[in-house]
């Protein structure tokens, strides 16, 4: 192992720091294993590089550092990730006694009760939990940026967006601090920042990840929880150290025949790939997004997969009305809860406008309208599942458009509701609808721009296969393979 110095930090700490991003977590796991780092080691390395990069990047919303390194002194759990750093969201993800804060002003210093099964699950798996990234304001826009942490910048152009609502781990990740870090997805919050940034994405079909214990779902169902990685081997890997219901779980996904890490590697067979190049809300694609899709679906044909232009009829007027009404009012249900328990009232010192404005909208909501969304989702998820049965995925952009330049589809830009909502739900036009159908759906990093910006591709799967999205994903990933391509501060 590294010898100590006298500042008390490994002579090789800062080589580690700058080196983290050649290994995947199984990777670093592995070198634990073998004796050839200490969990000490990785962790002051991750703590070392955050820093260093967190003031042009801005991705910390709160440093366990201390708490992390009494774990590792303790002793970590021998699971597959014994002796890895991580980093959680700060987003409805708690650890007694630490504080969450949700990107909001609302929830500023609030120091948690209880921890959340999957913080359990995660540090039962071996990793080191060192600190939460940054999110906007309940994860609200595709954009991490709040009043309360400020922007967080893309590692690859610092002028543009890393993505939302999970813009901080994927910019802690694409940046070298980690590999792979928590993340959440109500309406495309993994898929979106993995796109932006370079990496791989994927989102859990309802029901495979904890969400407790004080609730097991979020938006009447649509987020889920669970991570940005480098590899795909490392979200296989950390889906199995995850999933599986919880005390109190309405529902759960299938259970898998077999480890999802064990499906990486795996022959998927020959696919029937349905290639979508428009979203059911008309949006337009940016040309450089359609061509990297196109090329994609050229791949997947060279790989033996049958690939032809389809896609799915669903009413989208509806879905977009009752995924709103859905998401409106939980959060004004959740932001009056709170206000009233503090003693406060909602304002532009505790919440940002545009949240000020889905408040608003929320309290106007009735219980005949969160049925009526619930139902159009249920429809759509019907169409679908009757479309899936002729296709094996459906492959198309996971954006239709370039990471935009900070300040434009915040919570505080000064737009309308109407305006924001035009211009972010336009930028991320195909990845809500999967959180209402609970389907798996998955960002893969297979294009850059003229600018430089990663551009993702999406493919989707049938509810609960997420064995197949793996099988996939492994193959296109040892065909075109992503990681060594990094942002120069990375």
């Amino acid at each position: 192992m590294m010898t100590m110095t006298a500042a008390g930090l490994s002579a090789g700490t800062q080589a580690m720091a700058h080196g983290l991003g050649e290994h995947d977590a199984l990777g670093l796991a592995a070198l634990v294993k073998a004796r050839k780092v200490s969990p000490a080691e990785l962790l002051e390395a991750a703590i070392a590089r955050a820093e260093a990069l967190d003031p042009a990047i801005n991705f910390m919303a709160q440093r366990h550092y201390d708490r992390a390194r009494q774990a590792v002194a303790a002793g970590l759990p021998a699971g597959p990730f014994h002796g890895v750093p991580w980093l959680l969201k700060d987003l409805n993800t708690t650890i007694a006694g630490e504080v969450t804060e949700n990107g909001s002003r609302l929830y500023k210093g609030q120091r948690a009760r209880v921890t959340s099964e999957l913080v359990t699950r995660i540090e039962r798996a071996g990793f080191a939990i060192f600190g939460k990234t940054t999110t906007p304001e309940f994860g609200l826009t595709a954009t991490t940026e709040s009043v309360l942490k400020g922007a967080t910048r893309n590692p690859w152009n610092l002028g543009h967006i890393a993505g939302g609502s999970s813009g901080g781990a994927a910019a802690a990740v694409a940046a070298g601090v980690i590999p792979a870090a928590h993340a959440t997805d109500g309406g495309g919050s993994i898929r979106i920042p993995a796109s932006c940034c370079g990496l791989f994405g994927l989102k859990p079909s309802r029901g495979r990840v904890p969400m407790g214990p004080l609730h097991t779902e979020g938006w009447g169902g649509m987020s889920v929880h669970h991570a940005v990685t480098r590899s795909v081997r490392d979200s296989a890997a950390i889906l199995d150290a995850t999933h599986g219901i919880e005390p109190g779980s309405r529902y759960g996904a299938p259970s898998p025949e077999r480890p999802f890490l064990a499906e990486v590697g795996r022959d998927p067979g020959k696919l029937r790939v349905a290639l979508m190049l428009k979203p059911f809300s008309g949006a337009p694609v940016d040309a450089e997004v359609v061509a990297v899709t196109q090329a994609a679906a050229r791949l997947f044909e060279a790989l033996g997969h049958h690939v032809e232009e389809a896609a799915p009829t669903i009413d989208f007027a509806a879905v977009a009305a009752g995924s709103f009404a859905l998401m409106a009012s939980s959060v004004a249900a959740d932001c009056l809860d709170r206000a009233s328990m503090l003693g406060v009232t909602l304002g532009p010192d505790v919440l940002e406008q545009t949240t000020l404005d889905i408040v608003a909208y929320g309290k106007t909501c009735t219980g005949m309208d969160f049925v009526r969304g619930n139902a159009a989702y249920q429809a759509a998820a019907i169409a679908i599942a009757h479309f899936m049965t002729r296709y094996d995925v459906i492959l198309s952009p996971t954006l239709t458009a370039l990471p935009p330049p900070i300040g434009q589809i915040g919570l505080n830009s000064g737009r309308s509701l109407a305006e924001w909502g035009q211009e972010a739900g336009a930028f991320t036009a195909f990845t809500g609808i999967f959180n209402g159908t609970g389907q798996p759906s998955m960002s893969l990093p297979l294009g850059m721009s003229a600018p430089g910006l990663p551009i993702g591709v999406m493919v989707t799967g049938r509810y609960g296969d997420e064995a197949l999205l793996f099988r996939l994903a492994a193959q296109v990933e040892q065909a075109a393979p992503w990681q060594a391509r990094r942002p120069t501060m990375a």
